[in-house]
């Protein structure tokens, strides 16, 4: 995925803040008013009265904020509130169109007592808007099942708990608290004289990524809260998210731009596991990824980034940022040549990976990413060539390219980067490369369970 604050970034935030932009929320009536779906109309009637149970005033659903599990190629959801179990059109009281990730925070104060029996149901959409795959709306269940009633802040939505190692660049993720678009993020160092804060953030509506590395051993968490536009605070901080930064070598790293750091079909952050390739790995792997790298960037960043973790094994992966923008492949391959080297005076192993093919048309139609040089495959081919020439090395470009030269079009949603079936298949070939030629080194390693999805 793509740094939303560079230009050159390469796309995915980019991407992803085209579409943000167009979020709306819609509001069907809470009386029984027929509507086609999709559609809405506007609530004319007032709040209903709590009702009271054995003298007790039953507590009002001001809100819930509601979570399901991310779906592979979902770029957004249509979240459906029903005023009962009933699935019928007749029977909605909101639909929300425009939701792009995988929860949302539901305002349910105009319906009074009466939002304690409604019901709610998600379906995942692709680009077009169509259902993903053979996938429609899920079963509608209870309101409060699946969510949490009277949230008053944002919630975390990283998996930084369940991926191998720490991410070296995190990106921090969460369901917006109502219609926030701003958000202010804080990270914590936890000390023994305290928790220490590293750095303030300032985050869209969903996401931020991280400028500064972590490099510094220790445990850490973040928190984040929505705000206005002048920076005021409109909710309260969320829970504490902890992560921890590792205290011991790691023995096989990955060093590379977005396609290493993460995320795909245009809104999903590296935050998630779903579109990072390190997560099919069967050997785990520190993900030391910088969306929007160049080669050059990467050679820059070497002693900074490689050397604090101290792989045995580097694996590495540049070049479609190169050229996508007009780097001729020689200079690729001088950098490749170059972190070569430095890993050679380092005693570090490196494995290369051929560089991802990108699909022209879907880029510029979809991402709006600027139209890449004509002859881009030429200088592909000679990285790829070269690459292919090294004593380690894994072809996993080859699988992903069509007829054409181009990123197979069912392998991406935005033309550059690889969604779920493409970094499955990257992190899968990775990981038996890995242990079939550095099982000495391997069969030591413990691997997190490698996620499943239904599709």
């Amino acid at each position: 995925m793509v740094k939303k604050k560079h230009m050159l970034a390469g796309c995915l935030a980019l991407m992803a803040s085209v579409l943000l932009n167009t979020t709306g929320v819609q509001a069907a009536d809470s009386g029984a008013v027929r509507i086609k779906f999709g559609q809405t109309a506007v609530n004319t009637q007032a709040p209903a009265v709590q009702k009271q149970s054995e003298g007790k005033t039953v507590e009002k659903i001001r809100n819930v904020q509601l979570v399901w599990q991310e779906i592979p190629s979902a770029v957004r959801y249509q979240v459906v509130i029903l005023k009962s179990a009933e699935d019928t059109a007749a029977n909605i009281a909101l639909t929300y169109n425009q939701v792009y990730t995988n929860g949302l925070t539901v305002d349910l104060s105009p319906f009074g007592a009466e939002a304690a029996g409604f019901y709610w149901k998600v379906c995942p959409l692709d680009y077009n808007g169509k259902p993903v795959g053979n996938r429609h709306f899920s079963k509608p269940k209870p309101i409060t099942e699946g969510g949490t009633v009277n949230v008053t802040a944002p919630r975390p939505t990283t998996q930084f708990e369940r991926m191998d190692y720490m991410p070296l660049y995190p990106v921090y993720s969460w369901i917006p608290y109502g219609k926030a678009k701003q958000h202010e993020v804080k990270v914590y160092h936890v000390t023994g004289q305290g928790d220490k804060l590293v750095r303030t953030l300032q985050g869209g509506e969903y996401d931020v990524y991280e400028d500064g590395g972590y490099t510094l051993p220790g445990k850490y968490y973040w928190q984040v809260r929505s705000v206005n536009s002048d920076g005021t605070a409109i909710s309260d901080w969320s829970e504490k998210s902890y992560f921890t930064v590792e205290n011991a070598k790691t023995p096989v790293a990955a060093l590379g731009d977005s396609i290493t750091h993460g995320g795909g079909a245009m809104s999903v952050s590296p935050g998630y596991l779903l579109y990072d390739w390190e997560s099919y790995c069967s050997v785990p792997v520190k993900n030391l990824g910088y969306s929007g790298n160049t080669t050059e960037a990467m050679l820059e960043r070497f002693e900074r980034d490689v050397l604090p973790v101290s792989p045995r094994v580097l694996v590495v992966m540049g070049g479609v940022n190169d050229y996508r923008l007009g780097t001729f492949g020689a200079q690729t391959v001088a950098n490749l040549q170059a972190i070569k080297e430095k890993c050679d005076a380092y005693g570090i192993i490196v494995v290369f990976l051929t560089a991802t093919p990108i699909n022209p048309p879907l880029m510029i139609s979809r991402a709006h990413i600027d139209q890449p040089p004509y002859d881009w495959q030429v200088h592909q081919q000679y990285v790829n060539d070269w690459v292919k020439r090294q004593q380690y090395h894994v072809d996993v470009s080859s699988a992903l390219t069509d007829s054409m030269g181009n990123l197979r079009s069912n392998y991406t949603t935005d033309g550059l980067h690889p969604d779920y079936y493409g970094k499955k298949y990257i992190g899968e070939q990775v990981g038996r490369y890995l242990q079939a030629n550095f099982a000495w080194i391997t069969n030591k390693l413990t691997k997190k369970p490698i996620p499943t999805y239904s599709y």
